[in-house]
């Protein structure tokens, strides 16, 4: 298709086009380093609707794959560029207009979460969503893989806070779906359908978010145990009783691994750590802490912290955020999100360390523990080539136990292309079945997205 890029180059603005070969190489994969990415013919990095419309037309009309990207941080492989096909970044797409009587904002995907917490905090207003990556991460990227992040055990992920979306299908229409109404029930729920989607259904260019009154400062809680078993049963009757904002886990090798780098004094002979937390007004949050104390020690908590510095508790939420980095410093990793409902957590994570000891591999497990979350992080060699292929099995394996206990091999990552040959074996036939005929309808030529998420 060299031979049609002038054509596309000729319809949008100068410059959305790019095809210098050096940049053309920061763009062929995410964070997942997919291995097998290809070289794309280009990237274009429009700034309106208009413009990704004329994208996809152009893309149809020359049966163009086109890949959307965010800012690139994806952990599954989503945004893996493909030989001869169009990346489609939002990264210019960077409006956002808060309206604090609605407590809504109409924000473009090119946003990074951070930025969107930063403009509606001026007016007193909060955007709950918070994955760890959150510095660096898009808004467009956190709908794509429905994201998560820390808080979500109390205040749900991304799908929860988008009311409505201006989506590009594959042919070049723009679909409004949704708007700045907190109840609407007209039509199919095609706005939620859209959330998750992973680019495969159409190129998000807005989105109409709703936003919550500022966060209380916290109460947080930290524990350190002998056993991963007492920490997750610690957390069952937690969640059995209150909604935390906050409840997450760090096995021994994280632990490590930040205490290596941020020197904080954690106690490096700890199986897991917890760090729960309540943002409730007045005397509940600390009633919810003081009864979070109670609970970790019943369960044989070693040690445990409580404090209402806002400060204080910061710092060990920040080493809790810190651990896939922490972590990333021993070696590559091969990231999982794996999830399963929360009597299996201690199971899941046990798993994983036999599979661990089974492949003599180095795999670290944090989480968001309050909704069974689970990032086991897979450390290896990418020079030796026998552990590289021990971690890749020790992946699949650590997914396959994920369903077997009733989870899934993805929370809040997507499924992207590393988890895609996965996927059948959790939906089953009859659900992948009519995954396929959803892309078939709204995208009959296959070229958003091919090869990702279905």
């Amino acid at each position: 298709m060299q031979s049609a890029l002038p054509q596309l180059i000729a319809t949008l603005p100068e410059g959305a086009v790019v095809t210098d070969p050096d940049i053309l190489g920061s763009y062929r994969h995410d964070r997942a380093a997919d291995p097998h990415a290809g070289t794309p013919l280009a990237v274009v990095r429009p700034r309106r609707t208009e413009e990704v419309q004329a994208v996809l037309r152009w893309a149809t009309e020359h049966r163009v794959a086109v890949v959307p990207r965010g800012m690139g941080t994806g952990l599954s492989g989503g945004a893996t560029a493909l030989d001869g096909g169009i990346v489609l970044s939002t990264e210019k797409m960077r409006d956002i207009t808060v309206d604090p009587v609605t407590r809504t904002a109409v924000a473009q995907p090119g946003l990074l979460n951070a930025e969107v917490k930063k403009a509606v905090a001026e007016y007193g207003l909060w955007y709950p969503p918070d994955p760890s990556s959150f510095e660096i991460c898009s808004i467009g990227g956190n709908i794509a893989t429905n994201a998560g992040g820390l808080c979500c055990v109390k205040y749900g992920v991304t799908t929860d806070y988008v009311l409505g979306l201006q989506v590009v299908l594959a042919d070049g229409t723009a679909v409004r779906l949704g708007g700045p109404r907190l109840k609407d029930v007209a039509g199919l729920p095609l706005t939620k359908l859209f959330v998750g989607s992973e680019g495969t259904l159409g190129v998000v260019t807005e989105v109409t978010l709703k936003l919550l009154p500022a966060q209380h400062p916290a109460c947080t809680v930290v524990a350190t145990f002998d056993s991963v078993e007492s920490a997750a049963g610690a957390v069952v009757a937690i969640t059995g009783k209150i909604r935390p904002s906050m409840l997450e886990f760090m096995d021994a090798v994280a632990i490590n691994a930040v205490e290596d780098k941020l020197r904080m004094g954690l106690d490096r002979g700890a199986a897991a750590m917890m760090v729960a937390a309540s943002d409730d007004r007045g005397p509940a949050g600390a009633q919810d802490a003081e009864f979070m104390a109670g609970v970790f020690a019943e369960h044989g908590a070693t040690e445990v912290f409580s404090t209402s510095d806002p400060d204080e508790g910061e710092a060990f939420v920040a080493a809790r955020r810190f651990a896939i980095p922490a972590v990333e410093a021993k070696g590559s990793l091969l990231l999982e999100d794996v999830g399963v409902p929360l009597p299996a957590l201690a199971e899941l994570v046990s798993g994983v360390a036999k599979i661990a000891a089974n492949h003599d591999l180095t795999i670290s497990v944090i989480a968001h523990a309050g909704d069974g979350n689970t990032h086991p992080l897979i450390v290896f060699d990418p020079a030796d080539a026998a552990m590289e292929q021990r971690a890749q099995t020790a992946f699949g394996e650590i997914m396959d136990l994920a369903v077997s206990l009733g989870g899934t091999i993805t929370g809040e990552h997507g499924v992207g292309r590393l988890k895609r040959p996965w996927l059948a074996g959790q939906l089953g036939p009859e659900a992948m079945e009519l995954n396929r005929r959803i892309k078939q309808a709204l995208d009959p030529d296959g070229i958003l997205n091919p090869g990702a998420a279905i």
